[in-house]
């Protein structure tokens, strides 16, 4: 099973860029994508259904403004909008697709510029992982997180330790997801290189994406239970439809 997550900062400027060629291409069982900056309505059928795919998305209720979507091969048994806290839910942040053994979730963390808010949702978000952690049911958890975990996660850390993204406290946040509770970084499972990043704040399309300094913000997550069934994962560092890259991840499961 191949899944695909990507931050398309906004979808009709993505597909303007290449994002329906890139989609057609990767073979994924789900495409997971944040940041759709539009209403589902206002789109066009090629963006909702490409050929291949159901298309399942949850609009922030402000124009212009977050929103998740997944596109799925096989039709999920259920979809569930949302996760029952008004902040997540008007804002159109978590989206999840649920199949006979496990559920795949799309999800967008607040950015930060507003830390009192990202605060408060990282608090209620906790509330519901924690949940999540106790249940039978596998989850996948795939989208932006907007905080870089490790020193390794980000170019020039010792400039950004009061930056947004890059907080004590947020970092002690994602501690706690990937500790105490019982989340496993897919990534970082098979992957422990340095450079490897999912979003350029400078992004220069003139300069390869390997030589500019960014940050990884973007995870899929799973239980301790789904650590071995993680066989491959990277970031394709090609797509360029967005100023975040593709984190993609192979797992030997089948739908």
């Amino acid at each position: 099973m191949k899944i695909a997550s990507i931050n398309v900062n906004g979808i009709r400027d993505a597909v303007e860029r290449g994002f329906l060629d890139w989609l057609a291409e990767q073979d994924a069982d789900v495409v997971c994508v944040q940041n759709l900056k539009a209403k589902s309505f206002e789109l066009d059928d090629s963006i909702l259904y490409p050929e291949g795919y159901e298309g399942y998305f949850l609009d922030a209720e402000k124009d212009n403004f977050s929103g998740v979507g997944l596109y799925c091969r096989k039709i999920p048994k259920a979809i569930m909008y949302g996760l029952g806290f008004e902040q997540c839910d008007n804002e159109g942040r978590f989206l999840q697709a649920d199949y006979d053994r496990f559920s795949i979730a799309t999800f967008l963390m607040p950015d930060g510029q507003d830390p009192a808010a990202k605060q408060t949702f990282m608090t209620q978000y906790q509330e519901y992982l924690s949940k999540m952690a106790r249940k039978r049911r596998e989850y996948i958890i795939c989208g932006t997180w907007h905080i870089a975990h490790k020193t390794l996660d980000l170019a020039n850390w010792t400039d950004h330790q009061t930056t947004p993204g890059f907080k004590p406290e947020e970092r002690a946040w994602m501690d706690q997801v990937f500790g105490p509770t019982g989340f496993i970084d897919t990534f970082r499972e098979v992957n422990r290189d340095a450079d490897q990043y999912t979003w350029w704040p400078k992004l220069d399309q003139e300069v390869p994406r390997a030589r500019q300094e960014g940050w990884r913000l973007d995870y899929q997550i799973v239980g301790p239970n789904f650590r071995r069934h993680v066989k491959n994962a990277w970031i394709d560092t090609d797509a360029t439809f967005s100023e975040f890259a593709p984190l993609i991840v192979e797992y030997d499961l089948e739908l």
